[in-house]
C-alpha cells in the first residue's frame, strides 16, 4: 500500500472537516471525488469572489479621481495622476511578500486578514473625500494604503492551486484569476450610479459639483464596504487552511539568475501591465482628453473585455500548441492598436480612440492568458515555474503605477499625452523583438 493510501484509509468511515485536511491527497481519485472536489471548490468559489472584491478596491480610486476637481477639490493634472499610480505601486510590491502569506498562516487565515485590511482605506477614504480641505497629503496615504487590495492576488493564487489535481488546476486557477479581475469592470459599472445616488441618510451629505448638481464621492467607498464584511463571514463560514509548505523568501532567488525570469516578466507586464495600468488611468484620460463625452457608463467596457477574454487566451494558446504564437500576434495588434489611440487623441475622434482603446484592452486578455502558458513550458521545474509565475505577476502589477505616472509626467512636462504613448508603443515594439526572437522564431530553442 502506498503512502498516499495509508494516509486516505487512515480516515476511517466518517472523519470530520479537520481530519480530511490534514491528510489532504487530490491525485487520489477516491479521496478527492468522496472528500476533496466540494471542499476545493466550496473555497474556490469564496476565494474567486474574495479577489473580486480585491480587485475592487485596489481600482475603486480610478472611477473617483476624475472627479475630484469638479467635487470642489484642487489638485493638479500630475498630483491626479500620481494618486492614480500609488495603488499600483502598494499592489505590486505587497505580491512579492504576500505570496508566502498562505504557508505562514494558512489559506483562510490569510485571506479573512488581507480582506479585513480593506475595511480601513475605502473607510478613510470615504470620510476624507467627504471634506474638501482634506490635504494632498492625506489622501498620498490613505490611496497608496488601497494599493494593499493588490497584493492579495498573489496570496490567493498561492493558496486555491494546493486545493485541487494537476488536472484541475489550470481550470482553478483561471477561474480565480480571470474572474477575480472582473472586480476592475465592476467598480467602472457601479461607480457612476453610486456616485449620483443621494445615500445621505446613510453615508453622509454629498458635494456641489459646478453645474450645481450633487456628487457623492464617498458612496463608492462606503458602499463596498459592506460587502466586504459580508465576505468576512463567508471566509470564516466557507473556507479552510491546508497544510502548506512553508517557502522562505530565500527560495525566490533561484530563478533570478535565469534571464527567462526577467524576459517573461517584461512580455507579462505588456500584457497585465497594460490592463490593470490603462484601467487606473483611463477615467482621468478621458477627461483630460474628451471633458465633453459622457463616458461613466461605457468606462467598465475596456476592462470587461480585457478580463473576460483571459481564459480564452489561455485555451488558444493550448488549441494551437504555441502562447509565444498567440503573445506575438496580440503583440502586433496592440501595436497597432496603440498607434490608432494615440491618432484618435491628437484628431479629438473619441469613437476612433475609444474604440481602439477596447481593442488594446482585448489583446492584453490574449498576451495574459497566453504568456501564462508558456511558463510551465519555458521553465520545466515545477517549483521554479510556480515562484516565476508569483514573481512575473508582482512585478507586471508595477504598470498600475508607472502607466498614470507616464500620462501626469508627460502631461506636466509636455501639455500633452502625446510622448507617453511614444513611450508605451517603443516598449510594444521591444516586447514583440523579445518574444520573437527567444520564443516563436524557428531556431528559439524554446517551444512555448
Amino acid at each position: 500500500m502506498s503512502n498516499s493510501n495509508k494516509n486516505f484509509a487512515a480516515l476511517g468511515e466518517n472523519p470530520s472537516r479537520k481530519e480530511i485536511l490534514a491528510h489532504w491527497e487530490p491525485e487520489n481519485p477516491t479521496f478527492w471525488e468522496k472528500y476533496g472536489k466540494r471542499i476545493a471548490n466550496q473555497n474556490l468559489a469564496v476565494s474567486t469572489w474574495a479577489l473580486v472584491l480585491s480587485f475592487v478596491v485596489w481600482t475603486l480610486w480610478a472611477t473617483i479621481a476624475a472627479k475630484l476637481n469638479t467635487a470642489g477639490f484642487h489638485f493638479t493634472d500630475e498630483e491626479l495622476f500620481t494618486l492614480a499610480s500609488l495603488p499600483g505601486l502598494v499592489g505590486a510590491t505587497g505580491r512579492l511578500f504576500y505570496t508566502y502569506l498562505p504557508g505562514l498562516m494558512g489559506g483562510k487565515n490569510s485571506t479573512l486578514l488581507t480582506t479585513a485590511l480593506l475595511l480601513l482605506p475605502i473607510i478613510g477614504l470615504g470620510r476624507a473625500l467627504q471634506d474638501t480641505s482634506t490635504s494632498y497629503d492625506t489622501f498620498v496615504l490613505l490611496v497608496a494604503f488601497i494599493g494593499i487590495a493588490g497584493a492579495n492576488f498573489s496570496a490567493s493564487m498561492a493558496n486555491i492551486g494546493f486545493f485541487f489535481p494537476k488536472a484541475h488546476k489550470g481550470l482553478a486557477l483561471g477561474i480565480n484569476a480571470g474572474v477575480g479581475n472582473l472586480g476592475v469592470s465592476l467598480i467602472y459599472l457601479t461607480a457612476p450610479l453610486l456616485l449620483g445616488w443621494n445615500l445621505s441618510g446613510l453615508f453622509g451629505e454629498g458635494l456641489p459639483t459646478a453645474n450645481g448638481s450633487m456628487i457623492y464621492l464617498q458612496n463608492v467607498c462606503y458602499f463596498w464596504a459592506v460587502p466586504t464584511v459580508i465576505t468576512l463571514v463567508l471566509i470564516w463560514l466557507f473556507m479552510d487552511n491546508l497544510p502548506l509548505p512553508k517557502q522562505s523568501p530565500k527560495s525566490m532567488l533561484s530563478i533570478f539568475g535565469n534571464k527567462h525570469t526577467w524576459l517573461m516578466c517584461w512580455i507579462y507586464t505588456c500584457g497585465f501591465g497594460s490592463f490593470i495600468g490603462f484601467s487606473a488611468a483611463l477615467g482621468l484620460l478621458v477627461a483630460k482628453e474628451f471633458p465633453d463625452v459622457s463616458f461613466s457608463m461605457a468606462a467598465f467596457l475596456g476592462p470587461f473585455i480585457g478580463a473576460g477574454i483571459r481564459p480564452v487566451g489561455g485555451w488558444l494558446a493550448d488549441k494551437i500548441g504555441s502562447g509565444s504564437r498567440v503573445t506575438i500576434i496580440s503583440l502586433f495588434v496592440m501595436l497597432a492598436a496603440s498607434i490608432v489611440t494615440l491618432l484618435g487623441i491628437q484628431s479629438h475622434n473619441f469613437a476612433m480612440f475609444f474604440s481602439s482603446f477596447l481593442l488594446l484592452f482585448l489583446t492584453t486578455g490574449f498576451i495574459n492568458g497566453a504568456s501564462f502558458r508558456m511558463i510551465p513550458y519555458i521553465f520545466n521545474n515545477p517549483f521554479h515555474s510556480s515562484l516565476v509565475t508569483g514573481f512575473t505577476a508582482a512585478i507586471a502589477a508595477y504598470g498600475a503605477f508607472l502607466i498614470p505616472k507616464i500620462f501626469g509626467w508627460s502631461y506636466s512636462s509636455y501639455q500633452s499625452v502625446t510622448p507617453a504613448f511614444y513611450i508605451l508603443i517603443a516598449f510594444t515594439v521591444s516586447t514583440i523583438v523579445i518574444t520573437w526572437y527567444f520564443y516563436d522564431r524557428k531556431n528559439s530553442g524554446i517551444r512555448c
